[in-house]
């Protein structure tokens, strides 16, 4: 008699369940995706746990448990309030109460879980993922995807070596209209494009001077630091503030800046770079923020084309009417994407030739969830993967180098300015200084290997 597990396991892989259409309503008339699921039974469906569950891994437990075809099985978060929040709004929404397990290295103990989605601090994607591929899930990445580029660099070779599927958080490249608009550009409706703008602006607050106090009683503050190295628990720390310190976050160029810089670079059809500069830093207010709050990022490629990334974490004031975009300069003309599901197309002119409007709200802004209907593609496009062997939209390879294009400027940012860079694999040409920033310092006993 077979094992219930690969029983379970097998129809996955055959089910014919529809995708796209199941993650935004029923799969036949008058039944909703709801209530077919409820046929389904529970133990036919993707069984996921997702660690970190505060902010935008709230939404996404939201979104995953939404799935006609996915059971969120284990909610993991070091904050017991945020867990005891997101198990509250799952369960409403499955029906079905989804265990508490602070520690998602002990539900990645479960035979029954298929998959982790990981939402925590940037300090913890790479580690997560590693550990939840040697243990035979396949993975739901955030971005982005490493802290630094050697984590990423192994997060490629865990990939390879165990065979999972790994699916990074980079939404847009499942966005119909903005699959289509990169389509058009690749189809040549601007002639050759050779420049990409992109950018991001937002009118964030101070984080002011932290004060070393004891650790909230909710907080397990030791594994929500996990691999990093030690250090005192601080009161403007937690939760969303760890962005803006090197040792936990990557800054807003990692934090918003990996989605433009994907899509100019998916636009562009380039990967690695031959040179990035970076200028700016903490112009705004004078506190503990470490990463700029104003910076430009500029990546040279071999084949005459550049990008561009402008970050203003502090002013608010659009680009081209827009408070995130890539903009493509092409022989013929310019294309815009801006944060939504939409984009437009002018000639050498600046006259509008062609535009293609939002037809889901998207609120660019929004830290937790500004796009609930269109990622739900993207789930459903990281399942297809799982059980037939779909193509991803944003598999590990192409997130890592969208990553590492990011994770440059800021080495280059924190190096002096200026990297020449080996355009087959990313990596430094004759820095010291800048090559300390390729790794980091682990706490014993939790450095990732492949």
């Amino acid at each position: 008699m077979k094992n219930p597990v690969d029983t379970r396991r097998d129809f996955i892989k055959k089910a014919t369940i529809g995708t796209a259409a199941l993650s935004l309503g029923g799969i036949l008339p008058g039944l909703s995706a709801k209530s077919y699921a409820n046929i389904l039974g529970a133990n036919e469906r993707f069984q996921v746990a997702i660690m970190g569950v505060n902010a935008r891994g709230l939404a996404l437990a939201n979104n995953f448990s939404a799935q006609s075809n996915c059971e969120v099985r284990y909610v993991c978060d070091v904050d017991n309030r945020a867990a005891e929040k997101c198990i509250s709004s799952v369960t409403k929404i499955q029906q079905k109460k989804p265990q508490a397990q602070p520690d998602f290295r002990k539900a990645l103990e479960d035979k029954e879980v298929d998959a982790l989605i990981v939402a925590t601090p940037d300090h913890w994607h790479a580690p997560a993922a590693i550990l939840a591929s040697k243990a035979g899930k396949h993975v739901y990445l955030e971005k982005p995807c490493s802290h630094n580029p050697n984590e990423g660099e192994l997060l490629v070779a865990v990939q390879k070596k165990y065979n999972n599927i790994i699916q990074m958080g980079n939404q847009r490249r499942s966005w119909p209209n903005v699959v289509q608009a990169i389509h058009e550009l690749h189809n040549g409706i601007i002639g050759k494009p050779y420049f990409a703008k992109t950018w991001y602006s937002n009118n964030r607050p101070s984080i002011g001077i932290g004060k070393k106090a004891a650790v909230p009683s909710w907080l397990d503050f030791d594994l929500w630091q996990g691999p990093a190295p030690r250090m005192a628990y601080k009161d403007n720390l937690i939760h969303y503030n760890w962005h803006w310190f090197w040792h936990w976050g990557t800054g807003e160029a990692l934090n918003n800046g990996t989605h433009m810089v994907d899509l100019a670079r998916w636009g562009l059809q380039v990967d690695y770079p031959t040179k990035v500069t970076s200028a700016g830093g903490r112009y705004r207010y004078q506190d503990d923020w470490e990463a700029p709050d104003t910076q430009v990022i500029n990546l040279e490629f071999a084949d005459k084309s550049l990008i561009t990334w402008e970050g203003r974490s502090c002013n608010s004031q659009t680009t081209d009417g827009s408070s995130v975009g890539v903009l493509f300069y092409g022989e013929n003309g310019a294309l815009q994407i801006d944060g939504g599901n939409a984009y437009k197309v002018f000639d050498l002119k600046n006259n509008l030739i062609k535009e293609v409007k939002n037809d889901v709200t998207i609120d660019a802004r929004n830290l937790t969830s500004p796009s609930q209907a269109l990622d739900a593609i993207h789930i459903q496009n990281f399942f297809d993967g799982i059980k037939n062997g779909s193509q991803l939209n944003a598999d590990i390879v192409s997130g890592h180098i969208s990553t590492l294009l990011v994770q440059l400027g800021n080495i280059a940012q924190r190096s002096g300015g200026l990297l020449n860079t080996d355009p087959s694999n990313g990596h430094i040409l004759n820095n010291q200084e800048a090559l300390k920033y390729w790794s980091r310092e682990y706490e014993p006993g939790w450095a990732p290997t492949a």
